[in-house]
């Protein structure tokens, strides 16, 4: 039985765009793109450094950066999405938490980007989250909608959505005041980078209590009831927007417990928390082209 929900569960199911629709001849290509072209700030003693990445993760990350992953035109609707992937700010969980979670929003018909931030809990590392984590956070957010039009994104429809350690920059960049601006460094930090939405998958205690909440944009948060770190937080924010007015929904899972991710649980419930989350955006309006509902 549970073989057969997890087959009939295509949203879960995390296989590169080609291999589902035959009118596309080839595997879609994705795209590397640095954040900061002149090195990010703060990090110009470890410039050229690799990276280093094993099975689903990856670490020593210096050079921020995105990797694209377009809808199909055929299915775009304009909707985007920042995906930031947890790992304890010591290393990015990059497959279960970023690119099967890419291929899946693009079956939504959102065009999708996952990021990959600086790490402060990496041993030796001298970056912080709230500073140096989350401000790559923001220069995603202000990057995609510079380019928008490059991947026929609506500007006013970019999302972000953060697992575990990656839900604690989403709330530092929505739910919490930005530090005082740097000067401009080019056209991309002019953007806003304010998410339009967010989704926050079982997120970590960082930045909740919210300082902003009043401003902050709609919320989907879910988590696991059993979940020693971030159950308490979830609810928390949770109600912290319900109090201020804020839409929000949120899914507390029975019986669970952390990094239950896409399809990584024998609970059904659980294995359908992202059609829930298709719901959620449907009904806001973030998966219908500009004006249309």
């Amino acid at each position: 039985m549970k073989r057969a929900v997890l087959t009939a569960l295509a949203l879960l199911v995390a296989v590169p765009l080609g291999a589902q629709d035959p009118a596309l001849e080839q595997p879609p290509h994705y795209t590397v793109i640095k954040l900061w072209p002149n090195g990010a700030p703060g990090s110009a003693a470890h410039h050229g450094e690799a990276e280093i990445a094993r099975d689903y993760w990856v670490r020593n990350i210096h050079d921020p950066s995105l990797i694209a992953f377009p809808a199909a035109p055929a299915h775009r609707n304009g909707a985007a999405m920042v995906i930031m992937p947890g790992g304890g700010h010591k290393l990015l969980v990059w497959t279960n938490e970023g690119t099967k979670v890419a291929t899946a929003l693009n079956r939504m018909g959102v065009t999708a980007f996952v990021l990959k931030y600086r790490l402060a809990n990496e041993p030796g590392s001298k970056y912080s989250v709230q500073g140096d984590a989350a401000d790559d956070a923001r220069r995603a957010l202000r990057w995609v909608r510079a380019h928008a039009t490059d991947y026929g994104i609506d500007p006013t429809r970019v999302g972000a959505m953060g697992f575990s350690a990656g839900g604690e920059l989403v709330s530092l960049i929505a739910d919490n005041p930005e530090p005082a601006r740097r000067s401009a460094l080019d056209a991309v930090d002019t953007q806003s980078a304010r998410p339009d939405f967010q989704v926050l998958v079982f997120p970590g205690p960082r930045g909740i209590p919210a300082t902003a909440v009043k401003n902050a944009p709609p919320a989907f948060l879910v988590a696991g009831s059993r979940d020693p770190c971030c159950a308490a937080p979830t609810v928390a924010l949770y109600e912290q927007l319900r109090k201020s007015g804020v839409s929000a929904e949120l899914h507390m899972y029975a019986d669970s417990g952390h990094a239950f991710n896409l399809d990584e649980s024998d609970r059904i419930s659980i294995l359908h928390w992202p059609d829930r989350l298709q719901d959620w955006l449907a009904d806001g309006g973030w998966l219908s082209p500009r004006g249309t509902k």
